[in-house]
């Protein structure tokens, strides 16, 4: 299986000393270990999705006020959150199943704020790239049609975020 992943991360720093005195050293994730991280969950999804050899995915790791415009405009909640997923199986258009068949699946796009990740992490005592695998694993989940509009539906879609994470060597206690 290979996943074409588009990673794209809007974060510059002034300086190197700067980056690191702000916690930013630990969010250089390379897009090769981004593009590791969802072939495997996909691997370990692809039971539950079209059976396809080549995936795409779009990555954008941004700041607050970035995905708050987006949040507002594409979910009427003028705040910053924590993660966006916008899934073209969520988009009707004619053909789909004939255009899908002879190239790779685009299954949408994930949007992060660093911002909320790096505020998340600290609350949750763990490192900004956990937070970050964290988030990108549930905006995955999101562009594959899962959804949590209960308390059982959230329960079993943390449990799968785990698993997959555990599949990457990071644990998550979700107590």
């Amino acid at each position: 299986m290979q996943v074409e992943l588009y990673v794209e991360n809007c974060f510059h720093f002034a300086s190197p000393a700067e980056a690191v005195n702000l916690g930013e050293a630990e969010m250089t994730i390379s897009a090769e270990t981004w593009s590791n991280w969802f072939r495997r969950w996909l691997e370990i999804l692809q039971p539950d999705i079209s059976q396809k050899s080549i995936y795409e995915i779009g990555l954008r790791l941004t700041d607050d006020a970035e995905i708050q415009t987006l949040n507002a405009q594409y979910r009427q909640q003028n705040k910053p959150t924590d993660v966006l997923s916008f899934a073209t199986s969520e988009v009707d258009f004619p053909d789909f199943e004939e255009i899908t068949a002879s190239v790779p699946l685009y299954l949408g796009d994930i949007v992060i704020s660093v911002d909320t990740a790096k505020r998340q992490a600290q609350q949750q005592g763990h490192s900004l790239a956990t937070e970050l695998a964290w988030l990108a694993a549930h905006g995955l989940l999101h562009l594959l049609g899962w959804d949590h509009p209960d308390e059982e539906t959230e329960t079993r879609m943390l449990k799968q975020q785990a698993i997959l994470l555990k599949a990457i060597s990071i644990t998550i206690d979700l107590e």
